[in-house]
């Protein structure tokens, strides 16, 4: 299996990146190029073939795989953007948690 090359990235201004979409898109998956598209001088996005990206995202550390699986558990991953910034700011204050939170409260909403 032979060694795939180092990604090459260039920047690109939007408009060109409008025009050329799919040109852009051919060399990105194509060519394993990645392409920084910016406006007025700022990187605002990235352009870059599947398996670039897959190779990026892999599977999180195990660590990480941990936390989350603890979330789902304890419910945290069932809380609003709202609650989770409560609880958040409650921890860091040293206050207790509230009651409902992340504690398992399926019944409130008929689940």
């Amino acid at each position: 299996m032979p060694k795939q090359q180092q990604p090459i990235t260039r920047n690109i201004p939007a408009l060109l990146a409008r025009t050329h979409l799919g040109h852009i898109i051919d060399r990105a998956s194509q060519n394993n190029e990645r392409f920084v598209v910016t406006k007025n001088g700022q990187a605002k996005a990235v352009i870059l073939g599947i398996e670039d990206f897959l190779q990026i995202v892999k599977a999180p550390p195990q660590s990480i795989a941990e936390l989350q699986e603890q979330a789902m558990k304890g419910g945290a991953a069932r809380l609003t953007l709202g609650e989770l910034e409560e609880e958040i700011a409650q921890v860091r204050t040293g206050q207790p948690k509230r009651q409902g939170t992340s504690q398992g409260t399926e019944d409130e909403d008929g689940g």
